[in-house]
């Protein structure tokens, strides 16, 4: 395994030393936390009710933003 050794501040070390376990490396803290997060990372964690509700939400602000957006270019159009 290559090793390659960086400087950074201060601020920056400390950061991923609060997410470090007893003997956990550095280098694992970094490529846990800037892997690529799957869909799948996310599934079971909210109950039926909540993801139906966070669905119902998600729905009514897309249409919401639709229907600002339709009431803006038809006043624009208008002139």
């Amino acid at each position: 395994m290559a090793i390659k050794n960086i400087s950074i501040t201060k601020e920056a070390y400390s950061r991923p030393a609060r997410l470090k376990k007893n003997k956990e490396r550095f280098s694992e803290i970094i490529v846990k936390i800037t892997r690529k997060t799957r869909l799948e990372d996310f599934f079971g964690i909210l109950s039926k009710d909540a993801g139906r509700k966070l669905g119902e939400n998600i729905l009514f602000l897309k249409t919401e933003r639709i229907r600002e957006y339709q009431k803006r270019h038809k006043k624009y159009n208008s002139f």
